[in-house]
């Protein structure tokens, strides 16, 4: 998505260009070329065919719509009485035509081209002359744009304009445009310390637009080991991120170089623009020494908040590792200087260490600091505190308004961060479906935006869902593409989660050992390659997939540890499935008693579709008890909720238990239901494909290959029993 984006949109161009890019380009570790040269050597031969008047002509347009769009060609041409006639020829040759609106070049790349190959004082020239006719209102940002571009050298003046104009610009939402204002006035500034404030200022503008590899280019013109380890932690190696940022935080705490120098004042001004905050006194993501966001007074100690927030992110970069080593290091780094880390990071330390008291005290303040209209990092925060407290409705609440608070901020590229946490509890709640579009409009903006590290997590959850919903290639598919990738940049978190995707699938499809086996190398893997918390979730179910292929020794130590964990910070979801595994590892009455007290606390959490699974294992057990009514309720109570969350897997199991009691049950509910009839996403593409998108249409929305897509349409097809696409238009329009 970012080569098309970098190609203008033009697929030929990006086929191209990813020719040549390097590895470390292709696998996003490094940012991609501002200018690729494909192409363009026969574009600029063919614009410089043309007669002067008309290139003069094409140089006016292509200044007035790139890399900044403003409208004023036509109103240029009458100002300065141009000739148009001269077009023609451009039109013969295919390069551009005259519409109503002024001129549509045949692709960007052609506008590059007639804009590169003019004079230096051709330039200036039309740049003057655009930025005389633009005197309407709410123009002056463009005006000011133009006059930046025709200056012939530094100028202290139009750098001072240049960033009132990018205000401007930002305070309406603009930040494409702010990026270019600051990044010109940064160019016509002649002091250097000024200079690097001003590139961090445009890194953060071109972040928060979406260019991460412009961000990425202007931040190494910097050279800002903050800036650059914030967006590492998006879309590098989460360890160098870790370093970077506790290394920066140090420094700017203690009054060294990065506080002091040119790189301080430039960390002071990226770091408040990356979050959205205003340096003289708006709003900061941890404020004070107390964690909370509050504005501050205009003689607010710069260096030692942006030493609270680079450890806020230092935080996140150690829950992407899973590294117990770098979440004690940060705590005893906030320790020294007197900062009180987030409750996410000490609460994340303590679970690690066992001191599960310490740890529920801690998460719980940070998951309580929840509520509407805060800062997008904080309730990001909040939720996973949640998440790891086991309260999934507060995860689900934190990170939605994470979301919207982002949205409001005009800070788009927090949502994908937000949905990477709030995918957990939907899953947990047993809401696969509805989910699984959110979390691929998530995906979709995190690979544009440049985050791939969060796509990367979002590709696991997108793993676990297909896992729940039965698309048992879909899983594997993006399981394998979640860890190759995750595992190449020490991303534990999504390299875990992917794993117990699989785990999961097998587990649901009764290939018990090499769940267990999957579940046991979640287990020992350290950081970069799995993650404590996930191996804490996935603890109920590696204790089912043991005991089912005889291994209990090792089940009840990991039970005997989750039960701990279950007690301290008392979550009755946790509690109930702490019972479960009690009521595996018992027999007889013994373990009919411990499955009547895991309902009974599932009754008041909120984990429905882990109830469903407690029921089937009940069921199973009381038939094999010859509780033959009992069992056949719980079994129907299972099969219903299964069919409802569009579990397969799980349903046909239910099903199998019920024929062995001599139930009746029907292969499918509802067969004439289209819905019941095609897994999640079998009716993704169904849909996609009803529209006429084609098969590699729908492989690029969905961030699959198009040969899955194709394997899904033939089981799609087969499913309902048709033969073409146009059978399909037919059959979905009816339903």
């Amino acid at each position: 998505m970012r080569i098309l984006r970098t190609a203008h949109g033009d697929r030929r161009a990006a086929a191209e260009l990813a020719a040549v890019l390097t590895e470390r380009q292709l696998t996003g570790l490094d940012p991609l070329p501002a200018q690729p040269p494909v192409l363009l050597r026969a574009y600029r031969q063919e614009v410089r065919a043309l007669p002067d008047a008309a290139r003069r002509l094409l140089l006016l347009a292509a200044a007035d719509q790139y890399p900044v769009d403003t409208h004023a060609f036509l109103r240029a041409v009458t100002a300065a009485r141009l000739d148009t006639r001269p077009l023609v020829a451009a039109e013969v040759a295919g390069i551009a035509h005259a519409t109503a609106g002024g001129i549509v070049f045949r692709d960007p790349w052609t506008r590059t081209a007639a804009y590169e190959i003019a004079s230096v004082t051709d330039r200036r020239s039309v740049h003057l002359l655009l930025a005389r006719v633009l005197r309407g209102e709410g123009e002056s940002p463009r005006r000011s744009w133009h006059r930046g571009a025709a200056a012939l050298g530094p100028s202290r003046r139009l750098a001072a304009e240049l960033r009132a104009a990018a205000h401007s610009a930002r305070t309406a939402g603009e930040h494409d445009l702010a990026c270019a204002l600051v990044e010109r006035a940064a160019t016509l500034s002649p002091e250097p310390v000024e200079r690097a404030r001003l590139l961090a200022r445009a890194a953060a503008d071109a972040w928060r637009s979406g260019d991460a590899d412009r961000a990425r280019r202007l931040v190494a013109a910097t050279d800002d080991d903050a800036l650059a380890g914030l967006l590492a932690l998006r879309a590098g190696n989460a360890t160098d991120a870790f370093d970077a940022l506790l290394t920066a935080a140090v420094r700017c705490a203690g009054g060294g170089p990065v506080a002091d120098g040119p790189g301080g004042a430039a960390m002071s001004e990226g770091l408040a623009a990356l979050d959205g905050r205003t340096v003289s006194g708006g709003r900061f993501a941890y404020g004070g020494t107390t964690g909370s966001a509050s504005p501050g007074p205009a003689a607010v100690d710069h260096a030692h908040h942006s030493a609270v927030h680079l450890l806020a992110r230092a935080t996140e970069a150690a829950i992407y590792t899973g590294d117990l080593r770098r979440c004690r290091e940060a705590a005893a780094v906030a320790d020294r200087l007197g900062i009180v880390p987030p409750g996410t990071l000490g609460g994340l330390a303590a679970a690690f260490e066992g001191r599960y008291d310490d740890a529920r005290d801690l998460l719980k303040a940070a998951a309580g600091r929840c509520g509407p209209g805060g800062d997008p990092t904080l309730l990001i925060h909040s939720g996973i505190a949640a998440l790891m407290l086991g309260d999934h409705t507060a995860a689900a609440t934190a990170t939605v308004r994470a979301a919207a608070s982002a949205r409001a901020w005009g800070d788009g590229v927090t949502v994908p961060q937000a949905m990477e946490f709030r995918a957990y509890a939907d899953f947990w709640t047993g809401r696969p479906r509805a989910a699984e579009a959110a979390t691929l409009e998530a995906l979709r903006q995190a690979y544009t935006t440049g985050q791939d590290n969060g796509a990367c997590h979002l590709q696991a959850a997108l793993a676990m869902f297909a896992a729940v919903t039965g698309d048992e290639d879909v899983c594997r598919e993006r399981a394998e593409a979640a860890r190759s990738y995750a595992l190449a940049r020490g991303l534990g978190l999504p390299a875990a989660l992917a794993l117990f995707a699989l785990a999961f699938l097998d587990l649901s499809t009764g290939r018990f050992a090499a769940s267990a086996a999957r579940l046991r190398a979640l287990a020992g893997f350290g950081p970069g390659h799995g993650h404590r918390a996930i191996r804490h979730l996935a603890t109920p179910h590696y204790v089912e997939a043991a005991v089912r292929t005889g291994d209990t020794r090792v089940a009840r130590a990991a039970h005997a540890d989750y039960d701990h964990w279950a007690r301290t910070v008392r979550s009755l979801d946790d509690l109930a499935l702490s019972a479960r595994c009690r009521a595996l590892l018992a027999s007889g009455g013994e373990a009919v008693e411990h499955y009547r007290t895991a309902l009974d606390l599932h009754a008041s959490g909120t984990r429905d579709f882990e109830r469903a699974r407690t029921e089937l294992l009940f069921g199973g057990a009381l038939r094999r008890l010859r509780h033959r009514t009992e069992a056949r309720d719980r079994l129907h109570s299972a099969l219903e909720a299964f069919e409802h969350f569009g579990s397969p897997q799980c349903a046909a199991a239910a099903r199998a238990e019920l024929r062995v009691l001599g139930e009746p049950v029907s292969p499918v509910r509802g067969a004439d239901d289209l819905v019941a009839r095609l897994t999640a996403q079998q009716l993704m593409v169904a849909r996609m494909a009803a529209d006429g998108a084609t098969n590699r249409e729908i492989a690029a929305r969905l961030s699959l290959s198009p040969r899955t897509i194709d394997h899904h349409l033939r089981g799609v097809f087969a499913r309902l029993g048709i033969r073409s696409r146009i059978e399909l238009v037919r059959l979905l329009g009816e339903g």
